[in-house]
């Protein structure tokens, strides 16, 4: 789960950033601190090895054997490699983030694209953004450990407003051996539909647009 420190730095103060440097959870040094250790174990035995055992023979055989080893450092250039990790790193961050699924738009879209100023229309449109909210959390459900705390059964859901009773028992009576986040899309979808032949949604542009957000 990412940790974030967006509220330390929030404010200019001297050394914010520098600060972070000293934060142990979700640090590069909580992350790596074993494989240091290690290293520096390995680095430790072999360093008092050579300088304090080995000696004649066997200590220039040592020195052989690690001129040698150098002699391939040149071969891989680190700086090109460890660019290039970054360089995935980065792209992978910035594609999960561009897919994160935001309802902003859609709600922008349902709300300037499906009519009604009666209370049927503010309903629909009420329950399609419940539906989208509620798709959303079954997705985060998986994925979040915050989301999943929040909402860890279905009568959470319930009690927060973005399912109902029938909706639960037609969730649960339907089965599916995968993750059932795609039934609130099926009701969006469903609705969708009524709301465009009812004439809430003025053409079939406006409807294609909605669901290519969607």
């Amino acid at each position: 789960m990412t940790i974030t420190y967006s509220d330390k730095v929030a404010n200019v103060r001297f050394c914010g950033f520098s600060r972070l440097l000293w934060y142990w959870k979700g640090s590069i040094y909580k992350l790596l601190y074993k494989e240091m250790l290690l290293f520096a174990f390995m680095y430790t035995i072999l360093s008092i090895l050579y300088r304090c055992i080995l000696s004649g023979k066997p200590k220039r055989l040592f020195e052989n054997i690690s001129i040698y080893c150098e002699a391939f450092t040149d071969l891989i250039p680190v700086s090109f490699v460890l660019g290039f990790y970054v360089s995935i790193v980065v792209s992978r961050w910035w594609s999960q983030f561009n897919n994160i699924p935001w309802i902003d738009r859609i709600s922008a879209y349902v709300s300037a694209h499906v009519h009604g100023a009666d209370e049927r229309g503010r309903m629909i449109r009420r329950t399609l953004m419940r539906y989208l909210n509620l798709t959303w959390v079954l997705v985060f459900q998986c994925i979040s450990m915050k989301i999943k705390k929040r909402f860890p059964t279905i009568d959470h859901l319930i009690e927060a407003g973005l399912m109902t009773e029938a909706e639960k028992k037609l969730m649960e009576d339907t089965p599916c051996p995968h993750g059932k986040w795609w039934y609130p899309c099926s009701w969006f979808g469903g609705l969708l539909a009524m709301a465009h032949n009812e004439g809430r949604v003025k053409d079939t542009i406006l409807l294609n647009q909605i669901m290519q957000v969607c």
